[in-house]
């Protein structure tokens, strides 16, 4: 017995120990995760491989495998596709984008990382926000909202969902079903979307109308501070004209006219491509050609060689060639080999694939004759390139800094042609998922690999799109839930709590879990949350009598429910600083929606498993 108490309160200590470095996060939360592993295995409460075992499990392999799905539907555009259609849809209404963006962020939020939705988001609703005349901080805040209700929707919303089934199977009981959180997840979305359109917003700020934000770069930003806005040119190259047929090299444009050629705008396949000018692209006719330079050269150009002037490009047409053709901003650093030559000298345009269109001396740009100008320290160069070029800057740093990629570089989708596979994918995986042909893991790993194979997840990208610090903290603190069971300590918690609530009925039980569940959550990460409480409240059902699924479920939502403050999930946290947000502006508006998440979750729990 003595031994028994010895190590209940070793883990005790640990769960303590780990609450603290959590909640004060002096810490990284996955470097906590594997401090409380060691300690469970050095203090010979867990063996070894009890203490790694978190590394095996199920759960841990399905989270990664949708960070791959998540990615998947970045890479292919079917994200960006959804925002630019909110874009259409909103007509500049605040309350129409509001209910638009919550929808669509609850929707995609289903299927993939709610952080990586809100990331991806952000630059879309600010953008909204400038288009409209909107105010930013009442956009961003319902982003959030939606992107954290999306965990509620499905099996694989979110971590939480998985652990918290993954604490029914390994008790026994059957696991919860892929869309037997769609329910809550749907009644809290219209919840949400009713409340911030209500008086959520109106907390947030009186003003509807735009407030002064962080600088962003977009290309028209970029264009605007080197001064080549007005000098940017869309001509159209006729049949007979004399550059048919010929390179943008044996062209001479540049050498003729003082004009520079960024790219071609050409038709392939009944569909328009947008590629940069490189020295090898050959003119066609029907080509649209993207240039720089004044008007009276440009006028000289379009008479001598047969072109027609067509209006620029706008809205989605300018969003799609954004795709392929991008701008960036480079600044050469002391030591820099280019100092003291000229960008003819060192064949720039040939050696790095891009075109310098302008650049910015001590403050002033620079516009004309740049192919003669000698760089010196602290030149910023804005170049044009494709994407891949451009991001191929970033290793020449002997010669040059990368310092500016617009926010349109965020919404690249290099696979977007493979936007029905992937979407064709996806839907096999979730209805394999839903129906349990093969175990979920299975599943998430099969679907993967599958869009890997169809190339709408770059192999060398895998990597680097999986989260590994949620990965090794899920794995990490499974082992403290083990220990817990292993010692007693789940059992005892759980005694604790029926003795002190037993008088409560089930539907009231039901309240106090979510309240716990939401308290534990202020200090520590919703994916530890779920896996410290979830098996104590599965026990605490069995004392009273109640369906297991009752109280799994309502730890589950109240995870997702971390509305109150900017530390508890971070999708707070991505949105704090481009909403311009204080602490307590999280509060005022978190706190009554997590009120009314409480209720929705009690109600639909007595209807659904108490009954």
């Amino acid at each position: 017995m003595e031994v028994l108490n010895r190590e209940l309160l070793t883990v005790f200590g640990v769960l303590a120990g780990a609450a603290v470095l959590f909640a004060s996060n002096r810490l990284r939360g996955d470097v906590v995760a594997i401090l409380v592993m060691l300690a469970l295995m050095l203090s010979g409460i867990l063996t070894v491989g009890e203490s790694l075992a978190g590394f095996s499990q199920p759960v841990v392999l399905v989270i990664a495998s949708m960070f791959i799905v998540g990615e998947a539907l970045v890479h292919t555009g079917i994200t960006q596709s959804v925002s630019e259609a909110v874009v259409r849809a909103s007509g500049g209404s605040e309350a129409r984008v509001m209910v638009l963006i919550m929808l669509v962020v609850g929707g995609i939020g289903a299927f993939m990382s709610s952080t990586a939705v809100v990331a991806l988001f952000i630059p879309v609703a600010l953008s909204i926000a400038r288009e409209a005349d909107l105010n930013r901080k009442r956009l961003l805040m319902p982003l959030s909202v939606a992107a954290l209700i999306s965990g509620m929707m499905t099996l694989i919303g979110t971590a939480p969902n998985l652990i918290v089934t993954d604490a029914l199977r390994s008790r026994g009981f059957a696991p919860l079903s892929f869309f037997s959180f769609t329910p809550f997840g749907a009644v809290s979305l219209l919840v949400g979307i009713t409340y911030m359109l209500v008086c959520g917003r109106r907390l947030l700020s009186r003003e509807r109308h735009a407030e002064a934000g962080p600088q962003r770069h977009t290309i028209a930003d970029l264009a605007e501070n080197y001064g080549i806005t007005e000098q940017l040119g869309r001509l159209m190259v006729l049949p007979g004209s004399p550059l048919v047929g010929k390179s943008v090299g044996k062209s001479r444009v540049y050498e003729q006219y003082g004009i520079n050629l960024i790219g071609f705008e050409k038709r392939e396949h009944g569909r328009h491509v947008y590629l940069p000018a490189h020295t090898d692209t050959v003119f066609d006719a029907g080509d649209a050609i993207f240039v720089l330079g004044d008007r009276e050269r440009l006028d000289q150009l379009v008479a001598s060689q047969g072109l027609a002037l067509l209006p620029p490009l706008a809205g989605r047409v300018q969003r799609e060639a954004a795709q392929g053709i991008g701008l960036a901003e480079i600044i050469l650093p002391p030591g820099s080999r280019l100092i003291g030559q000229t960008l003819r000298d060192v064949e720039f345009r040939s050696r790095y694939s891009v075109t310098v269109l302008a650049v910015r001396r001590r403050g002033k740009p620079v516009t004309s004759h740049i192919g003669e100008l000698r760089m010196d320290f602290g030149d910023a160069l804005l170049v044009s390139g494709s994407w891949p070029e451009l991001l191929r800057l970033r290793a020449e740093h002997e010669c040059f800094v990368l310092l500016t990629l617009p926010d349109e570089y965020k919404m690249v989708a290099p696979a977007r042609h493979r936007a029905r596979l992937a979407l064709i994918i996806l839907a096999v995986m979730v209805v394999t998922m839903a129906l349990r042909l093969v175990p979920m893991v299975a599943a998430a790993m099969l679907g993967a690999i599958a869009l890997i194979a169809a190339r709408c997840v770059r192999l060398d990208a895998v990597y680097r799109v999986i989260s590994w610090q949620t990965v090794v903290l899920i794995a990490g603190i499974l082992p403290l839930a083990t220990a817990l069971s292993k010692t007693g300590g789940t059992k005892l918690i759980a005694d604790a709590l029926f003795d002190a609530a037993g008088h409560m009925g089930p539907v009231t039980m039901t309240g106090a879990v979510f309240l716990l569940t939401s308290m534990t959550g202020l200090f520590i990460s919703n994916s530890a949350t779920a896996i410290l409480v979830a098996p104590i409240v599965i026990d605490l059902a069995s004392s009273f009598g109640v369906p297991p699924h009752a109280f799994a479920m309502t730890v589950a939502i109240a995870c997702s429910a971390a509305y109150a403050t900017p530390v508890s999930s971070p999708v707070n946290t991505l949105i704090m600083d481009p909403g311009g947000y204080t602490f307590m502006d999280f509060v005022k508006v978190g706190m009554p929606l997590q009120v009314l998440t409480l209720l929705v979750t009690v109600l639909l729990t007595w209807l659904l498993y108490l009954r």
